[in-house]
């Protein structure tokens, strides 16, 4: 009977974690920081619009998950005849929320701050993270951004998944969802990447992110 109840677990512990890999997405190619794209002299620069642009993002552990969003402090696209030459933004870290435990709860306000510690994202000492267009390119009939990201003063290269549209003076970029391993950015807490013996007290290296960027013409 035992041995039944044991297997029993067994499954249900494999089916959590095939259930969790199929709700994650796909994770952003990763790979040393490349040079800065530059805009063309004619290009049109649009400026972010920071009160409707923000970053949604979602954090796995065995027992579930957290999320919530991350605002923008600046950011300016340049583009030409339609597509993105080049552009930057930085990310406010000590904007972020968490959505999914009630504003009032002691819970929600324990867990923000430990985001902005510097057992994660270490807001008070690196305020801001970055991105920095490299190249935009169409493949398998999506349109593809890389871009450097820099986290705690650490810089990698991004590609990921995004769509692009106008509307007069506006321009609205939005990304499918992605992940990174924040262990490339040296986000350490509860990651098996740097610890051992965490048992089911580990924390997924994998974030997921979401970009809403809603830009007007300059």
């Amino acid at each position: 009977m035992k041995k039944n109840f044991l297997n029993l677990l067994g499954i249900c512990a494999i089916a959590l974690v095939v259930v969790g890999c199929k709700n994650k997405a796909k994770e952003a190619e990763t790979s040393n920081a490349e040079t800065v794209a530059e805009a063309k002299v004619e290009a049109i620069k649009y400026v972010a619009d920071i009160d409707s642009s923000t970053i949604e993002w979602k954090g796995f552990k065995p027992t579930g998950t957290h999320n919530g969003t991350i605002k923008l402090d600046s950011g300016v696209l340049k583009v030409n005849e339609g597509a993105i030459e080049s552009g930057s933004f930085l990310v406010n870290m000590s904007s972020i929320t968490v959505l999914d435990l009630p504003a009032d709860d002691k819970m929600n306000a324990k867990l923000t701050g430990h985001l902005k510690s510097a057992d994660f994202f270490d807001a008070e000492n690196h305020p801001n993270a970055a991105f920095e267009v490299t190249g935009i390119e169409e493949s398998e009939g999506k349109t593809m951004l890389s871009g450097n990201l820099t986290i705690k003063g650490i810089k990698q290269n991004i590609t990921f998944p995004v769509s692009v549209s106008q509307n007069g003076d506006m321009l609205i970029l939005t990304s499918e969802s992605f992940t990174i391993d924040r262990s490339k950015w040296e986000v350490k807490y509860g990651s098996k990447s740097f610890f051992d013996n965490l048992g089911d007290k580990f924390i997924n290296d994998d974030i997921e992110l979401k970009v809403n960027l809603t830009a007007k013409k300059a």
